[in-house]
């Protein structure tokens, strides 16, 4: 994916509040409310995006917290279904958050009820060592 250059987020992340649980459904599922205990990356995607198709497909280890994976449209050709990672349907953690052009990761501090830090999705091992500081505080 991108082992050929440093692939990174050059943005600074904008101050806002983050909430300590997301509404939506999983695909098909039926609406439900999934709780934030603590520090949780929130990985906004979109259909049509490789990158995307190859986060969904990844090994998450690396990025040492729970991960939540959420597109704000349904997924009517099943293109997300045969992936590692389950896709959360849900438009309103879009616009809690804030996102406006996926693909973007959200690094969420749900006690805190803050954003941490937020990038552009590449893969992996660039949102790992991104968030790795936050993490280590």
């Amino acid at each position: 994916m991108t082992s050929e250059f440093d692939a990174r987020s050059f943005d600074r992340t904008r101050e806002r509040a983050a909430p300590d649980s997301l509404t939506g459904h999983w695909s098909k599922g039926a609406e439900e409310t999934i709780a934030l205990p603590k520090v949780t990356l929130v990985v906004a995607i979109k259909s049509n995006c490789d990158g995307c198709r190859a986060f969904l497909d990844a090994d998450l280890d690396e990025l040492r917290v729970p991960v939540i994976i959420v597109s704000a449209e349904e997924d009517d050709t099943g293109e997300w279904n045969d992936f590692r990672h389950r896709v959360f349907i849900s438009p309103d953690t879009f616009r809690l958050l804030e996102v406006r052009w996926p693909p973007l990761y959200v690094l969420v501090d749900p006690v805190a009820r803050r954003v941490l830090t937020e990038g552009v999705l590449f893969g992996p091992a660039q949102v790992a060592s991104e968030i790795a500081a936050y993490l280590d505080a």
